[in-house]
């Protein structure tokens, strides 16, 4: 069986020969038809992370495919894969076969496509937790969106306009705002960062951190939430605190391993809408053996929806 395996932290990722899992109580097995690509697998890579797996590891914490063998699910049986530690404690999802806890096992519906099915989960969750679970988004009220083009970005807009919110959503320039779904307030980054004081939103979901995320907080109102939930655009920033303290603005971490039940909770609702296209995720297919084309195809600026693995051929 062919696994991609990591043996040194910010080492390329290796096309490695393993030995296939064999069937065992409470495990199920899956063959992969997608794995996921996404800035948690970077994070364990370099090593930034606070768990990993033994080194030589197989990263990888999403995927979708096909049971092979399982005591809960039934051969052949279209399911998705989350959890449990998969790529953080134990060996992840890029590999042919993958071994998995049962608990990190859920139902496809026959609608969704495999890809798209690997790729929802982090993005979809993680924007109905930050506006649902955090920032308790309340009708009527105003939603700033930053990064609002990317995955988790892109879901959030979508969702709050759903939910009948006022969306200001954050690019950095035209050619961005053109893509942003009807209904949508389109707001250039550097005319915000220049103006934001205007613009008194109740919520703001930054998916995007760096030295934007300063500018950002001052365009929300006094007594409003910041959900800070990425750090594509930088992990470090400077805050002049007593600025934020006279704002009154609550800085609220999206932390998804502490919130995976509520995540999980909402699973069935976002597939449904995935699968008749009230939500839209966009995703790019890399060949198993190209995990590290996935890695930085990640990090480039102009980079739209996810990265998924798909086994070589």
């Amino acid at each position: 069986m062919k696994a991609m395996r990591v043996h040194a932290f910010g080492d390329a990722p290796c096309l490695d020969e393993v030995e296939a899992p064999r069937p065992a109580p409470g495990r199920t097995i899956v063959e992969m038809h997608a794995a996921t690509v996404g800035h948690i697998d970077r994070t364990v890579w370099e090593g930034r992370f606070l768990h990993h797996p033994p080194m030589p590891y197989i990263p990888g914490v999403e995927a979708a495919g096909v049971v092979r063998s399982s005591e809960r699910f039934a051969a052949g049986e279209r399911v998705w894969l989350r959890g449990c530690g998969l790529g953080i404690r134990s060996d992840g999802t890029w590999r042919e076969l993958i071994d998995a806890p049962d608990e990190a096992v859920g139902r496809l519906p026959d609608a969704v496509p495999m890809a798209l099915c690997s790729a929802f989960f982090s993005p979809c969750t993680s924007a109905w937790v930050a506006l649902n679970e955090v920032a308790h988004v309340k009708a009527g009220e105003q939603v700033l969106v930053t990064g609002a083009t990317g995955a988790v970005g892109s879901i959030a807009v979508q969702l709050a306009l759903a939910m009948g919110l006022h969306v200001h959503a954050v690019v950095r320039d035209a050619a961005q705002a053109v893509r942003l779904p009807a209904g949508a307030d389109g707001v250039l980054a550097n005319d915000l960062a220049a103006s934001g004081t205007q613009l008194a939103a109740d919520v703001l979901i930054d998916t995007i951190g760096g030295a934007l995320l300063p500018a950002m907080l001052r365009s929300v109102a006094p007594g409003g939430r910041a959900v800070l939930v990425g750090y594509t655009a930088g992990h470090a920033i400077s805050l002049d605190l007593p600025e934020l303290l006279q704002r009154d603005v609550a800085l609220l971490p999206l932390n998804m391993l502490r919130h995976e039940a509520a995540g999980r909770a909402a699973v069935p609702e976002l597939l449904q809408r995935l699968g008749d296209g009230r939500l839209r995720l966009e995703v790019t297919r890399f060949p198993l053996h190209e995990a590290a084309a996935a890695l930085a195809w990640i990090t480039q600026r102009d980079h739209r929806g996810r990265a998924v693995l798909v086994p070589s051929t």
